[in-house]
């Protein structure tokens, strides 16, 4: 099984978008840093998760992040329209889920070996990384 579910089950499914396209005064949100990595972090807790017995995804800790993600787009003069019409933008979604899987396997997590997520999700909460906070 490969991680496809990564971003379409963590991020999209708790509710936060992204922004395909914005307005021509405004860049991409999928360019914004912050946004970027935010959804990347909470995408691999997520994964973690799932698939490590002994680490939990900590549910509301990820949805009140990702609200405070979709409050910082907004701040930056998003709409709600542009915010929710990443949701249907599948090319935006595969590039989020390759980066985050990406950054899953430089980190050591090896797909199908699912202690080896395990050992990641420790790291992560060990150095108190975004990743790890997501964690439990």
């Amino acid at each position: 099984m490969t991680v496809p579910h990564i971003v379409k089950g963590s991020a999209l499914i708790l509710g936060f978008v992204l922004v395909a396209g914005a307005t021509a005064a405004l860049p991409a949100l999928r360019d914004n840093q912050k946004i970027r990595d935010g959804l990347i972090s909470t995408a691999i807790a997520y994964e973690i998760g799932r698939k490590c017995d002994s680490l939990d995804a900590r549910w509301l800790t990820g949805i009140g992040f990702l609200n405070s993600l979709r409050s910082h787009a907004l701040d930056l003069g998003y709409s709600r329209a542009q915010i929710s019409a990443f949701i249907d933008d599948d090319a935006e979604k595969d590039i989020l889920e390759a980066e985050a899987r990406a950054l899953l396997e430089a980190k050591g997590g090896v797909e199908g070996q699912w202690e080896t997520y395990c050992e990641v999700g420790r790291r992560e909460i060990a150095a108190g990384s975004r990743i790890g906070t997501l964690l439990q």
